[in-house]
């Protein structure tokens, strides 16, 4: 599990710090008020930040994913590789069940994370600011909501990410099996990096509405009373106000984010695993006599299989 905790580290940091300037810009897009929108679209809400907040709002609440990720990606590579196994066989049925599961478990950390991340991310820059970080964030919430508040949007990242990582995984495995993923390979990290990509866009498609919700919910009664009893109340009112289109507000910069992101992410955590249990199985075949390294180098060794 040594292994699997540092390839999952990896795999996240990579994943954060390439893909937080769009989760800002995607989080921005998805609460703001369209009776008063102040961005027309991704580009100009980047742009804006920029230019209001420096390259430094793009990052606002970088704290908080990176706070969590240590623990989150340990879970969900962990838990999909173990439960990939208690299922006793590797079919399309299966990778999608244990990415489910994955993605399931890793709520408990992935939601409250999410809460302070979001809050960052609206709040006020300069002086004015309530929260001086992600951790603070979380303080003040639970002292003046409790613990319900530190869980604000649960069920809602539930029904996000439990069909979500199935996808997400089962996606992974059949592109990277499609293309003869190998460790001599001399395209190999080019399709991981495909592979991880389109495993991210066709994830977040999976369950982007439910996002959208979720997003509003742990936003309600930032800036002003709070609007929602609910997740069907806020699927009702902002469908009422502002249509249909409202569930894929900030779907673009989603999707931009969400290639290079998983990209990095996958490609990341496999090239770890492999390198690191290549060089495991080195160190035991020079340890004992008669035996040899295999002379084909290492096997593959995908997030599915660990």
């Amino acid at each position: 599990m040594a292994l699997d905790f540092l390839a999952g580290c990896a795999g996240g940091v990579a994943g954060v710090l390439v893909g937080h300037p769009f989760d800002t810009v995607k989080v921005r897009l998805q609460v703001q008020n369209m009776e008063k929108p102040q961005y027309r679209g991704t580009l100009h809400c980047f742009q804006s930040i920029v230019k209001q907040e420096s390259v430094l709002g793009l990052y606002r609440g970088l704290g908080s994913p990176l706070m969590g990720l240590t623990f989150i990606n340990a879970l969900v590579f962990g838990v999909q590789g173990n439960t990939l196994r208690a299922l006793g066989q590797d079919s399309p049925l299966n990778q999608f069940l244990a990415g489910a599961a994955a993605g399931a478990i890793q709520c408990v950390i992935c939601c409250p994370m999410e809460l302070a991340k979001t809050r960052l991310q609206l709040q006020d820059a300069g002086p004015a600011r309530t929260y001086k970080g992600s951790l603070d964030c979380l303080v003040q919430i639970y002292r003046h909501e409790g613990l319900r508040g530190i869980n604000r949007g649960m069920v809602s990242t539930l029904l996000r990410e439990t069909p979500s990582f199935g996808v997400y995984f089962l996606t992974y495995d059949v592109l990277t099996r499609a293309m003869g993923c190998e460790p001599d390979d001399r395209l190999l990290v080019p399709k991981l990096l495909l592979a991880g990509g389109t495993s991210g866009i066709t994830s977040w498609l999976s369950t982007y509405p439910m996002d959208v919700v979720k997003s509003r919910l742990q936003a309600d009664g930032l800036q002003g009373a709070p609007r929602y009893h609910g997740i069907i109340d806020c699927m009702r009112q902002s469908y009422r106000a502002e249509g249909w289109q409202v569930f894929t507000r900030g779907l673009a910069s989603t999707l931009l984010r969400a290639f290079p992101v998983n990209a990095a992410t996958f490609t990341t955590v496999t090239v770890v695993l492999s390198y690191t249990r290549g060089g495991e199985a080195q160190l035991d075949s020079e340890a004992v006599p008669g035996t040899s390294a295999n002379p084909a180098g290492p096997a593959l060794a995908q997030p599915s299989s660990l």
